[in-house]
């Protein structure tokens, strides 16, 4: 890589900027389709291995919690390894992982399987992330940013679909062995083309914050994922004691970071402002999705008696129309900036929680197809746009922590964001019951199930007013330089 004349790589008229991007990309679809193709097969594994729920239930819990833990890790790598050697063994491990799930002959070794699978998952997007970052100045990198958001949205979108063809007439071993070509070709793919494009610094490993970071993030998501399992939600000891744990333990790591020269993950990054911005509006796009993501087919199987199949392709338009306008939202972040796209985006968001907030046991469930697109579509203006806003405003050698931190909280967010929500729901459901005539009426549950999800959709919309003031004082974000720093003092 050449830096004398060309700052960035995709600048430099000779360099081979799209193998590096294909590279990169083929193997984070389908990381990112594996994340989604086992769920629809759960219960097969469940009689498969005779299992219980609970049981199975792992194969989703555990790799959360995996992501949870290597996902911190990831900045201390990035500055460890080359962009070649972190990369292909990568993918070399997630295809390891999938292979011992496509042979597994007990659950346990479909379980160890799918858990060396996270590692390499949950090394991917920071890997992805950082990469851009360094190939890509800060005007080209919204439409950049909009591809990868077409992948992690486009491939959860297809899966739950592709899942129930391959498992119906193939069976569930082929949602392992169908992934195994593919994930070969991007290793080949990548040892001819890809570049190193980081630089190895080799900074000192603090053993004390992977412990602090493992505990905490660990204990974190393993308590919000048992929240949102059990009936008995946070009042679970296997909730609420893992979570007390958890928040101890980032504390003790974000206090040793802070002391630390060379820290693990520089919290630093929160000293700019358009970067604090990303997150925080990121954790707000997350929470509003997954208040559709799950709770909105329970409304559909329950209120209004749709199948488990016609309330997944409820949903697909949304998803894929949130995928296909990621690339169209990144070149309108480069050409006018966050600004033009966030605040009529939260707008929108606003109004359609609100909408949602109003949904009845009579609601004509095409209004629920027009909800979630206009949910997604406002999302993918606000979510990529915002991280990429975010991101353009670090110096170059906060890169790494800066992809760590948003991608550590993507799975955090989402197993807060699942348990608090289905808490939610579960605790209106039961008060409507308590204070019902005939509380075994199936009309009266149907009533009580509306009235959770009504509540949590005015939630959504109470922290989507949030998103549409942040909206408001948001800027484009103009990278800062160490020499920049040291003027500002910080």
């Amino acid at each position: 890589m050449t830096t004398k004349k060309y700052e960035y790589l995709a600048e430099d008229p000779n360099a081979k900027v799209m193998p590096i991007m294909v590279s990169l990309i083929i193997g984070a679809f389908f990381a990112i389709l594996n994340e989604t193709l086992l769920n629809i097969a759960l219960t097969t594994l469940m009689e498969q291995f005779n299992v219980s729920v609970t049981t199975v239930q792992w194969m989703a819990t555990g790799f959360m919690l995996v992501m949870g833990i290597v996902i911190p890790a990831s900045a201390l790598l990035l500055q460890w390894f080359t962009t070649r050697q972190l990369f292909l063994s990568t993918m070399a491990v997630f295809t390891i992982g999938t292979t011992i799930c496509a042979i597994a002959p007990t659950f346990s070794i479909l379980l160890a399987g799918r858990l060396i699978q996270a590692v390499g998952t949950g090394l991917l997007m920071p890997i992805i992330f950082n990469v851009f970052l360094l190939i890509y100045p800060p005007h080209r990198r919204g439409k950049i940013m909009g591809i990868v958001g077409l992948v992690i949205m486009f491939a959860p979108a297809i899966g739950p679909t592709l899942s129930g063809i391959i498992v119906e007439h193939l069976g569930w071993r082929f949602l392992f062995i169908t992934v195994i070509p593919f994930a070969l070709f991007s290793i080949a793919f990548a040892y001819k083309y890809l570049m190193n494009v980081s630089e190895v610094t080799k900074p000192k490993i603090d053993v004390l914050s992977l412990v602090f970071s493992t505990i905490g993030f660990g204990c974190l998501v393993y308590g919000f994922s048992s929240a949102g399992e059990d009936e008995s939600g946070f009042l679970n000891p296997n909730a609420y004691i893992p979570i007390i744990i958890g928040v101890i333990g980032i504390l003790l790591f974000a206090l040793r970071q802070l002391r630390l020269d060379e820290p693990v993950m520089d919290l630093k990054v929160f000293k700019f402002p358009m970067y604090t911005h990303a997150v925080i509006m990121f954790l707000i796009i997350i929470m509003a999705m997954f208040a559709s993501e799950i709770i909105l087919p329970m409304y559909m199987q329950g209120p209004l008696a749709l199948t488990a199949a016609t309330a997944g392709l409820v949903l697909l338009p949304g998803s894929i129309l949130n995928g296909l306008m990621s690339p169209i939202m990144g070149s309108l972040f480069d050409k006018f900036g966050p600004k033009v796209m966030m605040i009529p985006a939260t707008f929108v968001l606003c109004v359609t929680m609100f909408m949602m907030s109003r949904l009845g046991i009579d609601t004509p469930f095409w209004m629920v197809i027009v909800g979630y697109i206009l949910l997604m579509l406002s999302v993918s203006a606000i979510m990529m746009p915002a991280e990429t806003n975010g991101l353009n405003q670090l110096p170059k050698h906060l890169y790494p922590h800066g992809t760590a931190v948003m991608t550590t909280l993507q799975p955090v967010a989402g197993a807060v964001g699942v348990s608090v929500f289905i808490s939610i729901m579960s605790a209106r459901q039961k008060a409507y019951l308590g204070n019902a005539a005939n509380p075994t009426d199936p009309k009266t549950i149907a009533e009580s199930l509306v009235s959770g999800v009504e509540l949590v959709y005015f939630i959504a919309f109470g922290i989507s007013v949030v998103a549409f003031i942040m909206a408001l004082f948001v800027y484009r974000a103009v990278p800062k330089e160490p020499s920049d720093l040291s003027q500002d003092g910080q």
